[in-house]
């Protein structure tokens, strides 16, 4: 998979792809106002693998690490009012990207074969399922169902983890809270 935000994660996979003779250069083209353009093409062991290679990356159900659900991980760390603010931001985006796929779709679906449009589809699917979760967050949050605060989160780290993480080593969960000039009570909170 290649990550096509990232030009140099881009030239890596044509020069590994290229190394391992799975694509050739076509032709270079020069043009004054333009860089040059290299094109390329698949080879013969290319062709061969290809179906393979295709067939694996559509069975295969990977881990795959985009940045949203790394950064959701960490929303605790924003206020709820902040949340609520870079999700409205989010969700903006994302309805305009849904209805240009949507727009997309309708152009094209009469004029070209579906299994071409599959992408799109996914696209669609995948944005509408998130702009709908992130919508009902959104509502959760203006409503206050959803809400925390920094000393309600300390107290949560400062309870005995034991319950929360029974496979926790029995060293982290007696000192999880106290960090260095901090003691704990029995059964009481961390000072």
């Amino acid at each position: 998979m290649v990550n096509v935000e990232q030009r140099a994660s881009l030239y890596k996979t044509i020069r590994r792809l290229h190394e391992a003779g799975l694509i050739a250069v076509r032709q270079t083209e020069r043009d004054q106002q333009y860089p040059e353009r290299t094109v390329y093409e698949l080879t013969e062991d290319g062709r061969c693998g290809l179906p393979g290679w295709l067939a694996d990356m559509l069975a295969t159900v990977r881990n795959e690490y985009p940045r949203f659900p790394a950064a959701l991980s960490f929303a605790m760390c924003l206020s709820p009012a902040g949340l609520l603010a870079a999700l409205e931001q989010r969700a903006a985006v994302l309805r305009e990207n849904l209805a240009k796929t949507e727009h997309l779709l309708e152009t094209h679906a009469g004029s070209l074969p579906r299994v071409t449009l599959l992408d799109d589809e996914y696209r669609r699917a995948v944005t509408g399922a998130e702009l709908a979760w992130i919508d009902g967050l959104l509502d959760d949050l203006r409503s206050g169902a959803l809400t925390w605060s920094e000393e309600h989160l300390i107290s949560v780290a400062e309870e005995d983890l034991s319950g929360v993480a029974p496979d926790l080593p029995p060293e982290w969960v007696a000192g999880a809270a106290e960090g260095p000039g901090r003691t704990r009570p029995p059964g009481g909170h961390a000072r």
